[in-house]
């Protein structure tokens, strides 16, 4: 007598890919609230507020990336300004900003790019083509597409 099998019938695997996508440039936000290197802090501030956003990408006039600017250089700023008595009304925010900007590929799948996150202890991530500023992946983007994905199987 053979050895019976508990798990049933075999459903045969189809190899239609119905699996919704997973990269990035899927997930993304490309309609961006971004600065210029000559904007005052106040602005920024101003806008920070306004779009209740944590910061934002710094861009040039060719939409190149610059820096990136958030709510910690803005208060570190303020903090700053008010130990050395000096008004901040004219600053800049060209000194006050991250320069060197990790960046991550618009084409990374959504998970790589959550490994990504945690190990970088970053916000958010610019996305940059040829040199270009296309879009922005944030934790909460992230979230969004595994809310999205929940139920599927994730490869």
């Amino acid at each position: 007598m053979g050895i019976k099998s508990f798990q049933g019938a075999r459903r045969q695997q189809s190899n239609t890919d119905d699996s919704p996508s997973l990269t990035v440039s899927d997930y993304m936000t490309t309609d961006l609230i971004t600065f210029t290197p000559d904007q005052t802090i106040e602005s920024v501030m101003q806008a920070i507020i306004k779009h209740r956003i944590s910061g934002g990408p710094v861009v040039n006039d060719k939409n190149e990336l610059v820096g990136v600017i958030s709510e910690g250089d803005c208060i570190k700023q303020i903090s700053e300004s008010r130990y050395y008595n000096m008004p901040m009304q004219d600053q800049t925010i060209e000194k006050h900003m991250a320069k060197n900007v990790e960046t991550i590929d618009g084409n990374m799948n959504i998970f790589d790019a959550a490994n990504k996150f945690l190990n970088a202890k970053r916000r958010r991530f610019p996305i940059v083509e040829n040199g270009k500023l296309v879009g922005q992946i944030s934790q909460k983007d992230v979230l969004k597409a595994a809310m999205q994905l929940k139920g599927h199987n994730w490869r």
